[in-house]
Order: C-alpha cells, then structure tokens, then sequence
C-alpha cells in the first residue's frame, strides 16, 4: 500500500500536534499539512488534494459536518473520517450522511487509531452497531413496490447484511466459514453490481432497500 497523504483539522493546536505525533507512528500514513476551521480545510484540499482527512466535529467558522458535505460534494474521492471527543451518534449521524466513512473518539489508544485508519483505508471499517441501529431508524420500512431489483446471488445478499449490521471482513469470514479474500471478493463484486463505493453507502442500500435487519445465520 502506497503512503496515505492526509490533512488534520482541528481548531485546538495540541489536538492537531497530538494527532500528528500518532501518525508518525506508522509509515504509512504521511502528514501533509493542517488546517484549525473548516473553511481552511476545504482550501487545503484543493492546494494539496489529500487522500484522507481527520476532520473535527466542532469548530468556529465553518464546523466540521459543513466543511465535510462541501468536500464530499468537490472531492468525493476524499476519505473523510471524523474526530471528536463526544460519542453522541447524532453527530456521527450527521457526519455520514454529508459523506464521511468513518470517526473516531480522541480519547482511544493510540495503536486504536491506527488500527482502525488501516481499516478505513483498505474499506474494512464497520460502522458501529449501535450506529447501523441509528440508520435503521431513519429509514421507513420500504413498501413492497418499492424494494428495487435485486442483482445479488444469494450469498452476496448475506454478506451484504453482515455488513450492514457492522461486521468486519474477518467477522463475516468466521460467521460464515469462508476466508477473509474470499469476503473481499463478494464485496467487490456487490460493489461493482449496485455502482457503490464503499460500506457506508452499501450500509444505506441494504436498509433503504429493506436487506438490513433480517435475522443473521450463524
């Protein structure tokens, strides 16, 4: 994997110093610049077109969940994974549905961090369970008439409901007693059938679409 180019932007500077001191722990990611407000952000992106931001929920000027729908909207190549202090998923909500993939809390380890922008990077992060229920409950239950067709085989539906219920590869390889490539090959097919990105917007397919929530086999 080729380095990781990432923005940090947060209104505190030791926030940004700490963060950058976490990065430099794992030579693939590669710290290119900051930015203190949203605005900032969005002027950097377009200077330096990073791969990855870590962008703050609240900041003065332009927030966090403002500055992520206008970059998602210019550069929705950008991963953008939000960093904040409070776990209230209404934030979180909030920041994925303006395109975010991910958050993170400032208050996990390190090695965490680290962990988990791998994750993001390779496309293997869930989202949390108690955040998929969240979803759930935004989305009506769809009529009958209006469930769309479905392109998947059988086992590409399953694992597409493993995923929207937050499981990792390696979870849905052990659930289902297959290897964790073989998972990433079903992703990528259901990817390229339904024109998707990433596990957000399948996560969004598989409950809007009525495929989230059915019982899981074990």
């Amino acid at each position: 994997m080729e380095h990781v180019r990432v923005l940090i932007v947060d209104d505190h500077a030791h926030a940004r110093e700490a963060i950058c001191s976490i990065l430099s722990e794992d030579s693939l990611f590669e710290v290119i610049g900051t930015a203190s407000n949203g605005q900032e952000a969005l002027e950097l992106t377009e200077q330096w077109m990073p791969d990855l931001i870590l962008m703050d929920v609240q900041m003065p000027d332009m927030d966090g969940l403002e500055a992520t729908r206008l970059i998602k909207l210019r550069y929705p190549y950008v991963i953008i994974v939000m960093v904040t202090v409070s776990d209230d998923v209404t934030y979180l909500f909030e920041a994925l549905k303006q395109g975010a993939q991910g958050y993170l809390l400032k208050n996990l380890a390190p090695s965490t961090w680290l962990e988990y922008l791998r994750a993001i990077v390779s496309d293997d992060a869930p989202l949390s369970k108690e955040l998929a229920y969240r979803i759930l409950q935004e989305f009506p239950a769809p009529r009958s008439e209006d469930v769309p067709d479905n392109p998947l085989t059988t086992r590409e539906l399953e694992i597409l409901q493993w995923v929207s219920a937050g499981y990792t590869n390696r979870e849905i390889a052990d659930q289902l007693g297959i290897s964790d490539q073989t998972v990433k090959n079903h992703l990528k097919n259901i990817l390229q059938k339904l024109q998707l990105e990433n596990r957000v917007q399948l996560t969004r397919y598989a409950l809007e679409s009525g495929l989230a929530g059915r019982k899981l086999r074990k």
